[in-house]
């Protein structure tokens, strides 16, 4: 299985516009970040986790050119906005499976209408089935099983996810022993640290360091990054040897 990170940015992304910040304005690769996404693939199988607005650019530069699903995590718009460049995959493929929280569903519902119309619908509009993810019920992707993992983005309830012995968590604030105990002899976790300062709804570094310091996986990547973490060779020397910050484009295999 393979992991490839579209995006490893926070809402605004790196650069953000208009910053003369200097990790804004940092010539490293490695330092412009799009707004936080992965993609899972196996033989015959790709999925994408969140579907942000840089989704499009996003598939460009990983040369996609199928998708079997989209997991939400939740729906804020960084996670979200991108779902209308799904349509060069439906003319290819037909409809997509997406999986979601009913909350994020109905949520996509009111945001994309014309997605969701029965009467009337627009030939060129995306088209979707979507698929309703509950807590404690695993799903199939593929011919995978994926173990939802329920956390908490402040007040606001997220899903991250686990399949095989990889798991991704993006937007976690708190997390309870009975979700933490599903994440277990992982050899990858990915997990959002946003910055060194503490943040009412995101892992700050250290909080993101003492979860994985608990979970113990084998390797474990940062994700959900600000430009207010710093430049991404500086903080990498000062990380566990196990810990790596990912950047846009890193894939890695399990």
């Amino acid at each position: 299985m393979k992991v490839y990170f579209l995006g490893t940015g926070t809402s605004q992304g790196i650069p953000i516009i208009g910053s003369t910040h200097p990790v804004c304005l940092s010539s490293n690769t490695k330092d412009k970040r799009l707004r936080v996404s992965i993609m899972i693939s196996w033989p015959n199988n790709t999925f994408v986790v969140d579907c942000g607005p840089d989704f499009r650019q996003q598939m460009l530069a990983s040369n996609c050119d199928r998708v079997d699903g989209i997991l939400f995590t939740h729906e804020h718009a960084d996670h979200t906005a991108g779902l209308d460049d799904i349509r060069p995959f439906n003319f290819r493929q037909g409809e997509i499976p997406v999986y979601a929280h009913s909350r994020v569903i109905d949520n996509l519902h009111q945001r994309f209408g014309y997605i969701f119309e029965t009467v009337n619908k627009y030939p060129g509009a995306p088209s979707v089935k979507t698929i309703e993810v509950v807590n404690n019920q695993p799903f199939a992707v593929g011919d995978k099983i994926a173990i939802p993992i329920n956390v908490m983005h402040g007040d606001l309830q997220v899903f991250g996810y686990r399949i095989d012995d990889f798991a991704y968590l993006t937007d976690v604030k708190t997390i309870d022993a009975e979700e933490t105990n599903k994440l277990m002899g992982l050899d990858v976790l990915v997990v959002n640290a946003l910055r060194e300062e503490p943040h009412s709804t995101h892992f700050n570094l250290e909080e993101a360091l003492d979860f994985i310091a608990l979970v113990k996986p084998k390797k474990a990547y940062l994700t959900h990054i600000s430009h207010l973490l710093g430049f991404h060779d500086a903080v990498q020397k000062q990380l566990p040897p196990n810990v790596f910050l990912a950047f846009d484009n890193l894939e890695i295999t399990l």
